[in-house]
C-alpha cells in the first residue's frame, strides 16, 4: 500500500474532540465519503447539543470520526466515518471500540444505530463488531431524486 494511503509513518493515532478549527477538515471527509453528507449546520448543531464528537487523528491527518448522543440507558451513534483513503485498514473498528469504551464509561447498556439498507460493507463491519439487526425504518434516508432508502436499525448490548 502506498504511503499516501497510510497515516504519516511513525505517527501515533489518537482521539480529540471536534473543534470549530477542525470542522473544515471534517466536512471535507464527510463530503468525500457520502452521497448525502451532513452539513456544516448539522455538525454545529451536534456540537451545540453536547453530543460526543471525536476525531481519530494521526500525524495531523484526519482518519475518521464519530458523533454519538447519550440517552437514558443508551448511546445512539449518529454518524461514523472513515476517510475514504484510510478505509479497509481497521480504523472503523478503532472508532467502534472507542465508542463502546465511552458508552461503557457512561454506564449505558445499549448502543443503537441506523445504517442504509444498501450499505452492505458498513452492515458487515457492525455485525462483526457484535451489532444485531433489530428493526427497519422505512424510507428513512434520502435517496436519488424523490426516492428514499430504508434504514436497518442495529443495536449492541454492552
Amino acid at each position: 500500500m502506498s504511503a499516501a494511503l497510510q497515516p504519516t509513518p511513525g505517527a501515533e493515532a489518537g482521539f480529540e474532540p471536534l473543534t470549530l478549527g477542525r470542522l473544515d477538515a471534517l466536512l471535507a471527509v464527510e463530503q468525500s465519503a457520502y452521497s448525502h453528507p451532513w452539513t456544516r449546520g448539522n455538525f454545529i448543531d451536534a456540537m451545540a447539543a453536547g453530543n460526543q464528537i471525536q476525531l481519530l487523528v494521526a500525524g495531523g491527518q484526519l482518519l475518521g470520526y464519530f458523533v454519538a448522543m447519550h440517552g437514558v440507558d443508551e448511546v445512539h451513534l449518529l454518524n461514523i466515518t472513515v476517510a475514504p483513503q484510510f478505509q479497509r485498514q481497521g480504523w472503523a473498528r478503532v472508532l467502534l471500540d472507542a465508542l463502546a469504551l465511552w458508552a461503557r464509561g457512561l454506564g449505558v447498556q445499549w448502543i443503537w444505530l441506523e445504517v442504509r439498507a444498501s450499505n452492505h460493507r458498513a452492515r458487515l463491519i457492525y455485525e462483526t463488531h457484535g451489532f444485531q439487526h433489530v428493526g427497519l425504518r422505512k424510507n428513512y434516508y434520502p435517496g436519488t431524486g424523490a426516492q428514499r432508502e430504508d434504514a436497518i436499525v442495529m443495536s449492541l448490548q454492552l
